[in-house]
C-alpha cells in the first residue's frame, strides 16, 4: 500500500500583501477588499531572487530521510499546474537531480490534473512503484512552481498564487501515511475560456469538490466522522467554508492557517499544509486525514485522497 515517508516544504520567507498587486492585474479597490475580507487572502509568497531550482532545492533540503536513499529512487516526478514553468532551455528538476545523486532515477513531470496534480503524482508514484514490485524502491515528488507569467500569478475573482515548494518521499509500503483511497472526477466540458463556462464551473465547484471527498472517504471504508483533519488546496476560505456545509464538516478541522499567508502554492498546498498539521500535532497516529484539490484547464479536475496517519 503506497506511504508517504516523508515530507517536507519550503516557503520563502518574502511576502507581498495582495494590494501590491492590485496594479498588475488591474484590480479594483472593490475586487481587494472582497478577496482580504470574503476570501480570507492577505499575502502571498514570492523570491524575487531565487529560481525555481531554489525552491525546490529548499524542499528537498528538508526531507531528511532521502539522505542515504538516494540510490533506491527510481522515479523523480514534478507536479506543475502549469505545462511550461520555466523558460527553455532550463531544466531545474533534472538539475536538482543531479546535484542529489538522482542520475538513475526517471525524471517527468506530472500536470494532467492542473493544480491537483499533486494528488495524481503520488498516485502515480504509488501505482510505479507497485508495478515495479521492488519493496525498496522510492519515488520522489516534487510540487511548486514561480510566478513568472501574469496567468501563474492569480486565479481570476478567485486567489492568488504563492511561491514555495514541497517534496514528498512515497515508498511502496509503511507504517504511517498510508493511501487508503483516491478519487477523481475530471470534468471535460469545463475545458473552454468562455464566460457562461467559466461561471458554470463556479457554480458546480463546492458541490463537485465534495462530492470528490465523499467518494474517496467511502472508497477507504469510512465516514466523515472518521476523518480528523482536511489538508486542502489554499484556494480560499470561502470555497471551504462551503463545501464543509455540503460535507457537514467542522471547517475549524480543514487547515486553512496558509491561506492568508502564503497564497495558493500550485500544487505543493496539500504538502504544505502537511507541515502544518504536523507541526500543530492534528495528525495523530491511525486516524485517517484527507487531502482534497481542484485544477482547472483544460476542462477540470476534483480530486481527494484518504490517507492514514
Amino acid at each position: 500500500m503506497t506511504a508517504l515517508l516523508a515530507v517536507s516544504d519550503h516557503l520563502p520567507p518574502g511576502r507581498v500583501a495582495i494590494e501590491e498587486l492590485a496594479e498588475e492585474f488591474g484590480l479594483t479597490s472593490i475586487q481587494l477588499r472582497i478577496f482580504r475580507r470574503y476570501h480570507g487572502l492577505g499575502t502571498v509568497g514570492r523570491d524575487p531572487d531565487g529560481s525555481l531550482l531554489d525552491l525546490l532545492r529548499g524542499a528537498v533540503a528538508g526531507l531528511d530521510a532521502l539522505r542515504g536513499r538516494e540510490h533506491r529512487v527510481r522515479y523523480v516526478l514534478h507536479a506543475r499546474s502549469f505545462p511550461t514553468v520555466v523558460p527553455y532551455p532550463h531544466d531545474p528538476v533534472r538539475e536538482l537531480c543531479r546535484e542529489l545523486g538522482l542520475d538513475r532515477a526517471t525524471v517527468f513531470a506530472v500536470g494532467h490534473h492542473a493544480c491537483a496534480s499533486g494528488l495524481l503524482a503520488v498516485d502515480v508514484a504509488g501505482r510505479l512503484l507497485a508495478a515495479d514490485a521492488d519493496p525498496d524502491g522510492l519515488a520522489l515528488v516534487l510540487a511548486g512552481e514561480k510566478t513568472f507569467t501574469a496567468e501563474a500569478g492569480m486565479v481570476p475573482d478567485t486567489s492568488f498564487f504563492g511561491e514555495g515548494a514541497a517534496a514528498c518521499l512515497v515508498a511502496p509500503g509503511g507504517d504511517r501515511d498510508r493511501v487508503l483511497s483516491y478519487a477523481v472526477d475530471v470534468r471535460g466540458e469545463f475545458d473552454s475560456d468562455e464566460p457562461d463556462v467559466a461561471l458554470a464551473f463556479q457554480r458546480i465547484y463546492a458541490e463537485a469538490l465534495a462530492a470528490a471527498v465523499l467518494a474517496a472517504v467511502e472508497r477507504a471504508g469510512l465516514g466523515m466522522d472518521a476523518i480528523g483533519v482536511i489538508l486542502p488546496h489554499n484556494v480560499n476560505r470561502v470555497a471551504w467554508h462551503q463545501v464543509c456545509r455540503l460535507l457537514g464538516y467542522p471547517r475549524e478541522r480543514v487547515v486553512l492557517d496558509n491561506v492568508a499567508t502564503t497564497g495558493h502554492v500550485f500544487c505543493a498546498d496539500n504538502l504544505v499544509n502537511y507541515r502544518t498539521a504536523q507541526r500543530r500535532g492534528l495528525l495523530r497516529p491511525g486516524e485517517p486525514y484527507v487531502m482534497a484539490a481542484a485544477g482547472a484547464g483544460r476542462g477540470a479536475t476534483f480530486s481527494a485522497m484518504v490517507l492514514q496517519h
